[in-house]
């Protein structure tokens, strides 16, 4: 019986050195996994195009570019008061819509008007470099 019970406590002492190795090796694993995702580069995460031109109308994402008659503003004014209202600056080239991100109060100026823009498109969103009126 006695020598049974030493075979027992060689597996068992055995069984949780063996764990104790794979749950250290586990860890060890883990720590490079999230080491190397932390020194990835942003721009191999979401790598934006080149900058290129956009021709269209910048406005709101609240009413994109059907700015309501009834409430007898402009489509500038109407834009500009979405925007204080917590909407978006949204970029409207036909049937697409981007949201914009760049400088507000250059995107201010030209809200509700036609406009060059210079930018890079990530996605559904244009980072502006660049804008011009009245093009």
């Amino acid at each position: 019986m006695r020598k049974n019970r030493f075979w027992v406590e060689v597996i068992t002492l055995c069984a949780g050195a063996a764990f104790g190795l794979a749950l250290a090796l586990v860890s060890v694993g883990v720590a490079i996994v999230a080491f190397a995702q932390t020194n990835e580069s942003p721009q191999s995460a979401a790598r934006p195009d080149r900058q290129q031109t956009y021709v269209g109308m910048v406005t709101c994402s609240r009413c994109f570019a059907k700015h309501s008659a009834k409430i007898g503003a402009t489509a500038t004014d109407c834009a500009r008061v979405c925007i204080r209202d917590g909407a978006n600056f949204t970029f409207v080239n036909g049937d697409r819509t981007y949201l914009l991100e760049g400088d507000p109060a250059a995107l201010k100026r030209v809200a509700g008007q036609r406009v060059q823009i210079v930018g890079a498109l990530n996605g559904g969103k244009i980072t502006v470099a660049s804008v011009a009126a009245g093009t």
